[in-house]
């Protein structure tokens, strides 16, 4: 691994079959993705989630466990992605609040309806974490819960990661 590859979060949360997404324009384009985003430095990765899910859905995040860790390589730039994905419910949802920059709007879809979107998916760690939540894959929070920036782009390097996808 050349540079070290750029770390994010991602919240994964479902309710009666539905998940949460976050409908976004990225590069002209819009996709759908899970909640996620950039670890700040000094941010932990459960710091990371709980922001990134609010600024982008308006709902309280609460994280209960790892789904998994990612690596994407997106063939075209070769920019490598760290993604630490987490389960996790919703609560607390603020209608009036204004979402993040760039989200056009959220919404809840079934593992089919996103299936069925799939030329729209930001990535295909999007529906590699649905695939991985309905399959229960489920880690403890110890241990990676206090996990910051740094530390987590270290463990690229150090540990193997859940997949490395290139597209």
């Amino acid at each position: 691994m050349g540079r070290k590859p750029d770390v994010t979060v991602a919240a994964v949360a479902e309710r009666d079959g539905r998940f949460l997404v976050v409908e976004e324009r990225i590069n002209h384009r819009l996709v759908f993705n899970q909640p996620a985003g950039h670890v700040e430095r000094g941010e932990t990765l459960l710091a990371a989630v709980v922001r990134e899910a609010r600024e982008e859905t308006a709902w309280r995040f609460e994280p209960e466990a790892l789904l998994g860790i990612y690596l994407w390589r997106k063939s075209s730039t070769r920019r490598e992605i760290l993604r630490f994905a987490f389960a996790g419910s919703v609560s607390d949802h603020h209608a009036a609040q204004r979402l993040d920059r760039g989200i056009i709007g959220t919404h809840w879809l079934t593992r089919a309806e996103l299936e069925s979107q799939r030329q729209r998916l930001r990535s295909p760690l999007v529906m590699r974490c649905v695939e991985d939540y309905l399959g229960g894959q489920r880690h403890a929070l110890d241990g990676i819960a206090q996990l910051d920036l740094e530390r987590a782009a270290a463990l690229a390097e150090d540990a193997a990661v859940t997949d490395h996808i290139d597209t």
